[in-house]
């Protein structure tokens, strides 16, 4: 038989042990089963997500980074994400891509499709930081629980962002990108002003670029004195081969998107492959 003594101490370790696993039960169902659950259009917006979430949001991609969200054939298997998720973030410019057939589609009537109207190469540090904030704007606005956590998340992004802009943008400029005249795909034209390069040019997707609109650019670019074509990965990677060895100059291709390329999957990865990538394409 127990003394009454030993059947304390036994029942409260039985108490403090359901303590324990209600506690641990309850963080779990709080990290896991309240996450705000957002999909995005593209992995810019999927990368800010995490960036301002961090562990308060679930998040799933539907573009593939490599792929042009432009040109993006959408499955049914693509949609099928839309019928668990709680937001639908999308570039303002995906709207004939993502109709609201489409996203009816996936029988969510709890889904809300918020387009991001940030302007500009999201790529660019500038344009990033206020990306980051619109982000986290929304983000706040469909989880005001953690909107306090959002906005700090978001400032700590906004400023690590300016730091590895300004320390890249450097790196550029004491490599003489200011002096380096450029022909560049339409789609990283911001982002080359950005970096600092003198753009002569600009060309569309492979599709677009016509024999008489490439005798243009070469004309244009010898005229000028172009020392480097820059290709951009999801609208045509070799789109200015032609030009480049017509012009007898070095071409890069370099990417829009964060996980385009191997070992980018966040934004100032990306920023930093883009930028260590132009480096070495520059003429020595």
């Amino acid at each position: 038989m127990f003394s009454s003594r030993t059947m304390g101490h036994f029942m409260a370790k039985i108490v403090l042990l359901f303590l324990l696993l209600f506690v641990a039960t309850g963080c779990n169902s709080r990290q896991t089963g309240n996450k705000l659950k957002v999909v995005t259009g593209t992995s810019l917006l999927m990368t800010a997500v995490q960036e301002v979430g961090k562990d308060r949001v679930e998040v799933k991609n539907i573009i593939p980074p490599a792929s042009c969200p432009g040109h993006f054939d959408i499955k049914p298997s693509d949609v099928a994400v839309l019928s668990q998720a709680r937001v639908f973030l999308m570039h303002d410019w995906q709207g004939k891509l993502f109709t609201k057939e489409l996203v009816a589609s996936a029988n969510n009537p709890q889904l809300e499709v918020v387009p991001v109207a940030v302007k500009g190469n999201w790529m660019a540090p500038p344009v990033w930081q206020q990306a980051l904030q619109a982000v986290a704007s929304i983000l706040a606005e469909k989880d005001p629980a953690n909107k306090d956590y959002y906005k700090a998340k978001a400032q700590e992004a906004v400023d690590q962002a300016a730091r590895v802009g300004q320390e890249t943008q450097a790196r550029l400029q004491a490599a003489g990108a200011g002096n380096l005249k450029v022909l560049c795909s339409d789609q990283q034209e911001g982002f080359v002003h950005w970096a600092g390069f003198q753009v002569i040019g600009t060309y569309g997707r492979p599709e677009e670029l016509t024999p008489q609109r490439v005798k243009e650019l070469v004309d244009k670019g010898r005229q000028a004195g172009v020392q480097l074509i820059i290709d951009n990965l999801q609208s045509g990677p070799d789109a200015g081969a032609g030009m480049a060895k017509e012009l007898g100059i070095p071409r890069v291709t370099i990417s829009n998107f964060p996980g385009g390329l191997p070992g980018t999957d966040k934004w100032d990865q990306a920023l930093q492959k883009n930028v260590e990538l132009l480096l070495a394409a520059l003429p020595k």
